[in-house]
């Protein structure tokens, strides 16, 4: 074959059935996919809800259905992305995986309690299938380029914080796409009840927190003891929690609501410099993370990329099913990220109820 022959080659195409057809299928998976034509398509959309799985399918050409085996059986779908309520995630990844799919991918969290995962992670080893967890920040250009260019700035780590400021979901969510079928707003919660403030936290931690947790736990040697100190419910919804793994702080604080300016930064502080990573928000399909040093000789800025973690995600699997690449985060480095961050949701939400009966 010549080389010419080799770059006339087409990319394999995979198709994808997505289980839920809900924002986060409408309003980032698609446009991605839509800009990855040529390495995907969509070949089915599976939703409880018939009218909005038949709404969703019509935009892109594909077949719908209300059951998970419907999509199972398509032998059209080669990946299944897995994007309905974490509850479901387990056991809808299991029965992709014993379906044998090529690759499933499903959004974080993967499962909701640790021996989930480490089934999920043995029938998937058994198998042979590749799981890929939708952790956007992870595949970010711009954070994987700052742990290349100064691994010595994460090396020992002061204090590292996560801090977000965002709007509600439905602003960048109208940015991206026409939602169809947006359920109603959840009620307001009342965080003068421990139960309420118990599950805030909690909802908080595995809902927002956890795009950021496994960074924060690649910096953290002692990454199993992590304590939390204190633990704020914010209305109408956020956190503030301090924790402590070994001797190193954590911050993580977040806020939602009708914000004029947004932000998402992850700051390594270390003994002599600041590494501070602004990624771009939720729903909103921009360039990179923009990475920054801030050391004794000046200021260091990486250039962004022109593509974010959403599309580095799916890059990546396409690599992995049809280049030979290996999957970046292998499903013991998942199951622990999984086990982090429950745990930090588990104790912060006690800690919160604590303090607010104390």
């Amino acid at each position: 074959m010549t080389l010419n022959d080799q770059a006339a080659t087409p990319v394999p195409r995979l198709g994808i059935g997505f289980v839920g057809a809900g924002p986060v299928t409408q309003a980032i998976h698609l446009p991605t996919i839509a800009r990855l034509g040529a390495m995907y398509r969509v070949a089915h959309v599976m939703d409880v809800n018939e009218a909005t799985a038949r709404t969703v399918a019509s935009r892109v050409g594909a077949r719908h259905s209300t059951k998970l085996d419907a999509l199972l059986a398509d032998e059209a779908v080669d990946v299944v992305a897995i994007n309905s309520p974490p509850p479901l995630h387990a056991e809808q990844a299991t029965a992709a995986i014993r379906a044998g799919k090529r690759a499933v991918f499903v959004e974080k969290p993967f499962a909701t309690t640790r021996e989930e995962a480490e089934a999920v992670a043995r029938l998937a080893s058994e198998c042979g299938v590749p799981v890929m967890v939708g952790a956007m920040h992870t595949y970010d250009p711009g954070w994987i380029a700052a742990r290349t260019a100064w691994p010595e700035a994460f090396a020992n780590p002061r204090l590292i914080r996560s801090s977000i400021v965002l709007p509600m979901n439905a602003r960048f969510e109208d940015w991206a796409t026409e939602v169809a079928e947006r359920g109603p707003p959840p009620p307001p919660r009342d965080l003068t009840k421990p139960d309420m403030r118990q599950a805030a936290i909690a909802g908080g931690t595995l809902g927002l927190a956890i795009h950021n947790l496994p960074l924060i736990r690649s910096m953290l040697p002692q990454w199993r003891d992590l304590t939390v100190v204190s633990a704020t419910p914010l209305a109408p919804f956020g956190y503030m929690i301090h924790a402590i793994a070994g001797d190193v702080p954590v911050q993580l604080l977040a806020t939602m609501h009708c914000h004029a300016r947004p932000e998402w930064t992850l700051e390594c502080f270390g003994a002599s410099s600041v590494v501070r990573v602004e990624f771009t928000p939720s729903f909103v399909h921009a360039g990179s993370a923009v990475a920054t040093l801030h050391g004794p000789d000046g200021v260091v800025a990486l250039p962004a990329a022109d593509h974010n973690g959403y599309e580095g995600e799916w890059r990546h699997l396409h690599a992995v099913l049809t280049a030979g690449a290996v999957l970046s985060q292998d499903l013991s480095s998942l199951t622990d990220d999984l086990v982090f961050a429950v745990g930090i949701a588990e104790a912060a939400g006690s800690k919160a109820r604590e303090e607010h009966a104390a």
